[in-house]
């Protein structure tokens, strides 16, 4: 075999050790520029979650207008501003949302009852099997949602201004005793059919609204289907899809 000229074999020794220096240089550089994207990312990415102007700017707005009656709110970056105020401002919100942040797309309005429902599951599941200790509802309190409550049935609608491009949930405690509220209809006609449902399913009763005959039930039906202690009797007689065992078809393996 041929000796490798001396030269030669200096040249690749030199050609190795540029490339190794090289080589280590690059990883120590490349680490730190990395480093630093990854926190300049993550400190931007903070900024985004905890600013929205223009639900900052719709409370200040509506703060002013309602002087004071605010009683708590919350803002969810991207996706709108929440209020809750007392039930005797309910109509007054929904005005002064319509006329300073020009809210003028009624989305919908409904209700929420926070009382844990008497009965659980109506049925037990494949999921509700793998816990041994299923959880007791007669001992629950009530929870909240965004902006607290103080009772048990609230009342909750969505309005929007397209102008200003944001949303404002606006919600109102209703009294346990005696849930009712003024008709939004004066403000947002759109309401009228979205206080019928909350009426039928939940009972509640909307002062000044025009026509509070029922759209789902027969007009003798008792109860209210969406509160939480209506029983769901029908689903004890027929359970949900799903829960009972499912003939095989014809052909089937067992």
């Amino acid at each position: 075999m041929a000796e490798i000229p001396e030269h030669l074999l200096k040249r690749a020794q030199a050609a190795r050790e540029k490339a190794e220096a090289e080589a280590k240089s690059s990883t120590g550089d490349s680490t730190k520029p990395e480093e630093t994207a990854v926190t300049e990312t993550t400190e931007t990415d903070e900024e985004v979650i905890l600013t929205d102007e223009k639900a900052e700017a719709a409370l200040a707005t509506l703060q002013q207008e309602l002087e004071g009656k605010i009683l708590d709110s919350h803002i969810a970056t991207g996706r709108g501003l929440w209020i809750r105020v007392g039930i005797q401002d309910w109509r007054p919100a929904a005005k002064a949302a319509k006329e300073a942040l020009d809210c003028k797309f009624f989305d919908w309005l409904s209700a929420i009852d926070w009382m844990p429902s008497p009965y659980g599951r109506e049925h037990e599941t494949e999921q509700d099997l793998i816990n041994d200790d299923p959880e007791e509802n007669d001992d629950k309190e009530m929870e909240w949602g965004y902006t607290g409550g103080e009772t048990r049935f609230q009342l909750i609608c969505r309005v929007y201004s397209i102008s200003k491009k944001i949303g404002v949930m606006i919600k109102a405690d209703l009294p346990d005793n005696d849930p009712r509220a003024l008709s939004l209809i004066p403000i947002y006609a759109g309401a009228n059919w979205h206080e019928r449902e909350a009426r039928e399913m939940f009972g509640l009763t909307f002062d000044e609204h025009p026509d509070l005959r029922n759209i789902y039930l027969p007009g003798d039906f008792e109860g209210h289907p969406l509160r939480k202690d209506y029983p769901l009797l029908s689903r004890r007689m027929k359970p949900w899809p799903g829960i009972v065992d499912v003939e095989l078809l014809p052909g089937d393996e067992e």
